[in-house]
């Protein structure tokens, strides 16, 4: 289980790694061929706006989409003793709890740190998991307060925001280069790798994002399990999850990525799993019980 916490945060600084060679690389042709980094201080600027509203108000903004509703110890004894244990066990400050009226077995956190973190279970969840597989899916969750995974996936989003606006300026500011510029010794061929780059840099900056997501989820499945001395709770927990065939699910598409388990991808194929925020479900049961 530490090997597998290890490999996966190696991984996911390799990614976030290359996320930054595509900003430099881009920002580095751009300043080359219009000589001006306007656009380079207006992405930076906006990217600032993001990151200054996703670390301070994102969760609330989580929350209230998912209309999660906050419980005391008294509403909801049995769920908060359960998170009490398991924060104790691993360190952390007590969480908000919250409650989703959602008939999908599901769970998330969110919060900038683990002093300001907020727990969300559904109602489904509570109805359909039995104790050991609540525990599994709580201390997963927990993982990611503690190992700060909503603070570097903000890092991430901004990232992939940044170099899509930077690609989007890029390609409509073509119109507007001077002749001189267009003529320049050298500019042509670098012209045509940037508007090449600029094309395909957001296809790309979205697939490392989503590789950065499920990353996260191994190494929470991974840390989740250490925290137990129960990776089969969790195994049983993802099976009955995603084997749910129940109502709809009232998740929105803008927060699938903080949940446990994406109830929004009904297939499992090779496209819908390069696209999908969440590795293969089969996959993480199958590490999982091999911890166990």
């Amino acid at each position: 289980m530490y090997n597998q916490i290890d490999n996966n945060r190696r991984k996911t600084y390799l990614i976030v790694a290359v996320f930054m060679a595509v900003m430099l690389t881009l920002g580095w042709i751009f300043s080359y061929l219009f000589n001006s980094y306007v656009f380079l201080i207006i992405a930076f600027a906006i990217a600032v706006v993001q990151v200054w509203f996703s670390y301070y108000h994102g969760d609330t903004l989580a929350l209230a989409v998912s209309h999660a509703q906050a419980v005391t110890k008294d509403q909801a004894p049995d769920l908060y003793r359960i998170v009490e244990n398991l924060t104790m066990t691993a360190g952390l400050p007590m969480p908000k709890i919250y409650i989703t009226p959602d008939p999908a077995p599901n769970a998330f956190a969110t919060g900038r740190d683990k002093d300001h973190a907020s727990l969300a279970v559904t109602e489904g969840l509570l109805n359909r998991l039995n104790k050991t597989e609540l525990e599994g899916v709580i201390a997963h969750e927990l993982s990611h307060i503690g190992n700060r995974d909503i603070l570097v996936m903000s890092v991430t989003m901004v990232l992939v925001g940044a170099i899509v606006m930077l690609s989007d300026f890029f390609l409509r500011s073509l119109w507007f280069r001077s002749d001189n510029n267009r003529n320049s010794e050298g500019s042509s061929w670098l012209l045509i790798i940037g508007i090449i780059l600029a094309i395909l840099s957001p296809l790309i900056a979205s697939l490392l994002q989503l590789a950065v997501s499920r990353k996260r989820e191994y190494m929470a499945d991974a840390s989740g399990a250490l925290l137990t001395r129960y990776p089969q709770g969790l195994a049983e927990a993802l099976k009955k999850i995603s084997h749910w065939q129940g109502e709809d699910s009232n998740i929105n598409r803008a927060t699938e990525m903080l949940y446990i388990e994406n109830p929004l991808q009904k297939q499992n194929n090779f496209l819908s799993n390069l696209f999908s925020t969440h590795p293969p479900v089969e996959d993480r049961i199958k590490r999982l019980e091999a911890m166990a």
